[in-house]
C-alpha cells in the first residue's frame, strides 16, 4: 500500500521504503516505532535537521512499510534492502561495484571465484576484498590444494586434472562426500578459521594413514604444510588466540575510511580498506553503527568485534550478530591498554586511506569520474547555454574544458536558425549541427577542428527532460562512448542517463565545483555574444541608415557621447563638436534619429 501519511502507519517495529515519482527506492530505514520515526520526516522545510534530509523529501512521493515482529529483526531486513537497492539517501558501503567478493556456488559440485555482483542464489559470499589481486591469489590457492573444479561445464577431464590441480569430479575421480568436504574446508579458511581447519586437516591425515590411505594422506599432509606456510608469511602477532575485528574509523565531512584488522587464530590475516559516503552530517556513533550493520550482512563474523567507542542500536546489532555466527560474539570497546593499542594500530591505517582520498578528492577529474562511475576520465568536457530574449538574436555557446581548464581556442559560437522563445527545441538544434561533425571520418583523420573532435563528457544545462532530449540527440546521430549529464541549478543536481533520481555530489566537492565552472562558464560566453549581436544590431538599425555615417564616424559618436540614447538627446550643435562630422551631417543625424 502506498502511503502518504505517516499518521496510518502503526506504532510497531518494522522497515520504512521510500519511494520517489517513479517508483525507486530512495531510502530504506528501520524503527523501533514506524508511526514515530516516520513523522519526522513530515515537518516544515525549515525544521528538517540535515539538507540531505530536506533534499530527500523533495523527491519523496509515497512509502511501503514492512513490520517485524522485533527492533532485531528489523535491522536485519533494513540491512538485506540497502544492499540490494542500493538507496542514493542511505549512507553506502563501498563494495559490491567497487570491491570483489569470493563466491562458492550453490551447484552440485561448487566452484570458487571472484565477483563483483551478490545475487539471492543461496551461494556463499565472502569479502568484499578491497585488493582483487590479493583475493584472487587466495582463489588460486584454495582451488590449487583443495582441487576444486574452475571449469562451467563438466564436460570430461580438462588440463587441471592432468596436473593434479582439479580432482575432476566430471568423470567421478573423487567423491561427492569427499568433493563437499574440500569445499567446506574452503570455507573455513575463507572464514578465517586456520586453526580449526588444520586439526581437521592432521585428524584426518591421520585417520587416512591408519588406513593405509597413503595417497590420501600426502595430499593431506601437503594442505597442512602450505596453509602453515601461508600463516607464517603474517609479520602482525596477536597474544590471544581469537577470532578478532578491530575496525577503526576516520572520516571527514562527507565520507569516512574503514580500516578491519582481521585476526585469525591469534594472527593477522588481512586488513581491509573500505570506504563510506553520504555521511554528512553524522555522528562518530552513527557512522559506525551503519558500516557494521552493512559489512556483516556478508562478511565473515569474528568471535570478538573492537571497537573505539559504544555506537547506535550496540544492543540489537550485538543480538543479530550472535545469530548470525556459530558461537557468542563480544563487542568489546577498547578502554585497556592492549586494546587501544590495536585500535590505534587500525587508525593510523584509516587515517592514511582517508588522506589518500582526500588527496583524490583534490583532481575534480578523478572525482567526477568516480562519483559517476564514468568509463574514463573526462579530460575533454563541453558544455552548452543558450541565450535570447523572446527568441530574438538567439545564440548558443559551447565551452570546452581540458583537464579540468577552459580552452578558449576551442569555444564555439552558434546563431539558432530556431524560431520563437523555445529553449528546448534550440539546445536540441544547437547539439544536433555540433555532433553532425563527429563523423568516422574527421575521427579517423584525427583532426584539431573543435567540432570533428569527440568530447569524454557533454554537460547540459537543465534536469532530465533536457537530458533526455540530449540522449536523443546522441541516439540519432550514433554517437557512443560519451558521457552526458545534466546538472539542475536549484538544487545542483546532477542527472545522467537512466537513472531517475539525481546525484547529490558533496557541496564542497572539487568535482561539484568543476561543473559548476563549466555550466557558468557556458552562460557567460553565451549572454557575452548575445549582447555583442543586440548591440551591434541595435546600432545598424539606427546609425548605419544616416548617409554620410561610417564605421570611424559611428565610433567617433560613441565615444564622444557613450550610447545612443545620449546621441538621441543631443542638439546638432553639440553633435558638430565631434571630430570629422560637420554642420550638414550634424542635422541629418539629428533629423533621422528623431524622424519618428
Amino acid at each position: 500500500m502506498k502511503i502518504t501519511d505517516p499518521n496510518l502507519l502503526p506504532g510497531k517495529p518494522g522497515v520504512y521504503i521510500m519511494h520517489d515519482e517513479d517508483d525507486e527506492i530512495i531510502y530504506v530505514g528501520k524503527a523501533k516505532n514506524l508511526k514515530k520515526r516516520v513523522r519526522s520526516y513530515f515537518k516544515d522545510e525549515e525544521k528538517l535537521d540535515h539538507p540531505k534530509t530536506r533534499i530527500l523529501m523533495k523527491h519523496f512521493s509515497y512509502l511501503e512499510y514492512i513490520l517485524t515482529d522485533t527492533e532485531k529483526e528489523a535491522l536485519i531486513l533494513e540491512a538485506t534492502l540497502i544492499k540490494k537497492h542500493t538507496p542514493h539517501y542511505n549512507i553506502r558501503l563501498k563494495d559490491g561495484k567497487q570491491y570483489p567478493f569470493i563466491k562458492i556456488t550453490n551447484e552440485e559440485y561448487p566452484r570458487i571465484f571472484l565477483t563483483r555482483r551478490i545475487y539471492d542464489d543461496k551461494a556463499s559470499y565472502f569479502g568484499p576484498y578491497p585488493n582483487a589481486t590479493k583475493a584472487r591469489e587466495f582463489i588460486d590457492f584454495i582451488n590449487k590444494n583443495f582441487q576444486i573444479r574452475t571449469c562451467k561445464h563438466m564436460d570430461g577431464p580438462c588440463l587441471n586434472y592432468q596436473i593434479k590441480q582439479c580432482s575432476a569430479p566430471c568423470i567421478n575421480a573423487i567423491s561427492y562426500d569427499e568433493y563437499m568436504e574440500n569445499i567446506e574446508y574452503a570455507k573455513q579458511l575463507l572464514g578465517g578459521k586456520y586453526v580449526e581447519i588444520i586439526q581437521k586437516l592432521e585428524s584426518d591425515m591421520h585417520e587416512s594413514s591408519k588406513n593405509m590411505e597413503f595417497e590420501k594422506a600426502a595430499i593431506l599432509r601437503d594442505q597442512i604444510d602450505t596453509i602453515k606456510v601461508t600463516l607464517e608469511k603474517q609479520n602482525i602477532q596477536i597474544t590471544q588466540d581469537l577470532n578478532q575485528d578491530i575496525i577503526a574509523i576516520e572520516h571527514n565531512t562527507h565520507q569516512a575510511s574503514v580500516v578491519i584488522l582481521s585476526v585469525r587464530g591469534g594472527k593477522t590475516s588481512r586488513k581491509d580498506d573500505l570506504t563510506l559516503k553520504q555521511i554528512d552530517g553524522l555522528t562518530d556513533q552513527q557512522i559506525l553503527t551503519e558500516f557494521i550493520k552493512q559489512y556483516y550482512i556478508t562478511a565473515p563474523i569474528a568471535d570478538m568485534i573492537i571497537v573505539e567507542h559504544k555506537f547506535e542500536d550496540q544492543e540489537v546489532i550485538n543480538e543479530w550478530l550472535n545469530q548470525k555466527h556459530t558461537s557468542n560474539v563480544e563487542i568489546k570497546i577498547a578502554e585497556d591498554e592492549h586494546y587501544q593499542k590495536l585500535i590505534n594500530i587500525a587508525k593510523k591505517n584509516a587515517k592514511i586511506s582517508l588522506n589518500e582520498n582526500t588527496k583524490k578528492e583534490d583532481n575534480p577529474l578523478l572525482m567526477l569520474k568516480a562519483y559517476l562511475n564514468l568509463k574514463k576520465l573526462p579530460y575533454r568536457i563541453e558544455a552548452f547555454d543558450i541565450s535570447n530574449i523572446s527568441g530574438i538574436h538567439a545564440v548558443a555557446s559551447m565551452v570546452v574544458f581540458e583537464d579540468g581548464k577552459p580552452n578558449k581556442s576551442m569555444y564555439r559560437k552558434f546563431k539558432m536558425q530556431t524560431l520563437g522563445p523555445n529553449d528546448f527545441a534550440m539546445m536540441k538544434e544547437v547539439l544536433t549541427r555540433r555532433y553532425s561533425y563527429v563523423t568516422d571520418e574527421n575521427l579517423k583523420e584525427n583532426s584539431t577542428e573543435s567540432l570533428d573532435i569527440k568530447p569524454d563528457l557533454v554537460l547540459i544545462d537543465g534536469g532530465k527532460g533536457q537530458l533526455a532530449m540530449a540522449v536523443e540527440v546522441f541516439n540519432e546521430l550514433e554517437i557512443k562512448d560519451v558521457a552526458l549529464l545534466g546538472l539542475a541549478k536549484k538544487f545542483e543536481e546532477v542527472y545522467i542517463p537512466g537513472r531517475s533520481d539525481p546525484i547529490i555530489l558533496p557541496r564542497k566537492s572539487s568535482a561539484l565545483r568543476l561543473l559548476q565552472y563549466v555550466r557558468d562558464e557556458s552562460h557567460r560566453f553565451a549572454i557575452t555574444y548575445h549582447r555583442t549581436l543586440r548591440k551591434n544590431a541595435f546600432l545598424k538599425s539606427e546609425l548605419d541608415e544616416i548617409p554620410g555615417v561610417g564605421p570611424k564616424r559611428k565610433q567617433a559618436l560613441m565615444l564622444h557621447f557613450g550610447s545612443l540614447d545620449a546621441i538621441k538627446d543631443a542638439t546638432p550643435d553639440e553633435i558638430l563638436k565631434v571630430d570629422k562630422i560637420n554642420e550638414k551631417l550634424a542635422y541629418t543625424i539629428y533629423d533621422t534619429l528623431h524622424k519618428n
